[in-house]
């Protein structure tokens, strides 16, 4: 028998094993429904911060299919708890599991802008944008009250050194005035992530995020500041937001985002796991419509690890989505404007203030 409660607030709807633990333990069902039905969950889904002190913190990026070549992310795991996130598998290397630990316990990096600042005043660093957020969102809520982003964005300043930032908080709208800084020399992007117009979709889906009221308003005010601001519509996924792609565009490119960017949903490692039992206990009724029509995507399974292939998908579905992109692209951004960092400043900067020649 399954639960017959969501775990509200969450998107994983309970833990799932870590592949490389040699112990497995299982929670009986009639245990959890016992739980649930006395208005708990048995994983009573409190979020933990446990303080970590990396060695290095900029990361080389060796996929082809990420625009990135460089990343940082102050923290490991994300309260945000957005099922289908890539990031999910990561959290297994720390011990942890994909489904509850990695929106549950989360890993703060307290040494993180130390670090940076140590990477950028080295003699063999040469300026390259850096990508906060690549794996997990440096603007999920224990953001406002650690401020390690914000440190990190005073450095990058400091240096005169461009970066990137990818996140789907509003909270973003609180460092605005060092934001702007940044964009006076052409040194800092934005890539918001907005995947639905739908507040209903939005609190199941990425239950733990800025709610999509704000995450449009941001979009304005990060672009009324002169912070160059592009969206990512990722992930589509068929039946769920794959509708929205026409509307959405057209909303984004109203509010001033400057381009746009999308991936088809693929579903790797356990997040395959994940988001089926989130189906059971969300979408019931589309659970196995929505799966096959993911299966469709990538050659008749839920995920697919071909690098040039696996963000785009392959089949008549991902055609007609990639094709609507097309034509969103071609209604509401027939000028798109690609954003060329300056990576031309942070050598006269190297010891934190311009050097005299």
């Amino acid at each position: 028998m399954k639960p017959t409660k969501r775990i509200k607030g969450r998107g994983a709807q309970g833990k799932v094993h870590n592949k490389f633990s040699e112990n497995h333990y299982e929670i009986r069902d009639d245990f959890l429904n016992y739980c649930l039905e006395q208005g708990e969950s048995i994983d009573k889904p409190q979020t933990s911060y446990i303080s970590t002190f990396p060695k290095t913190i900029v990361n080389k990026v060796t996929s082809p299919d990420v625009g990135m070549l460089y990343s940082l992310n102050p923290y490991q795991g994300c309260e945000h708890g957005c099922v289908y996130c890539y990031a999910r598998n990561s959290h297994e290397y720390w011990g942890y599991g994909a489904g509850l630990d990695f929106e549950s316990k989360i890993l703060v990096k307290k040494n993180a802008p130390e670090l940076l600042e140590q990477k950028l005043k080295s003699k063999n660093w040469k300026a390259y944008p850096i990508s906060l957020s690549g794996n997990t969102d440096c603007y999920q809520p224990i953001e406002k009250k650690l401020k390690i982003t914000r440190k990190l964005l005073e450095i990058f300043l400091k240096y005169k050194h461009p970066v990137g930032i990818i996140t789907k908080n509003a909270l973003i709208q609180r460092d605005i005035d060092i934001l702007t800084e940044l964009a006076k020399d052409n040194l800092i992007a934005v890539f918001l992530s907005i995947t639905t117009l739908q507040e209903k979709t939005r609190s199941i889906l990425e239950p733990r995020t800025a709610s999509i009221k704000k995450r449009l308003e941001t979009l304005e005010k990060l672009n009324a500041a002169g912070i160059p601001t592009n969206v990512m519509i990722a992930p589509i996924i068929p039946s769920i937001n794959s509708h929205e792609i026409l509307p959405l565009s057209k909303e984004i490119a109203a509010r001033g985002a400057k381009n746009f960017g999308y991936t088809i949903v693929r579903l790797n490692g356990a997040i395959g796991q994940i988001f089926e039992k989130w189906l059971e206990q969300t979408l019931p009724d589309r659970k196995d419509k929505i799966l096959h029509q993911i299966m469709q995507c990538h050659e008749g399974s839920l995920n697919d690890n071909e690098f040039g292939r696996r963000m785009r998908g392959s089949g008549t579905i991902a055609e007609q989505i990639n094709q609507l992109f097309a034509l969103a692209r071609k209604k509401y951004f027939p000028v798109s404007e690609k954003i060329q960092l300056n990576c031309d400043l942070h050598e006269q900067y190297k010891d934190g203030q311009l050097k005299l020649f």
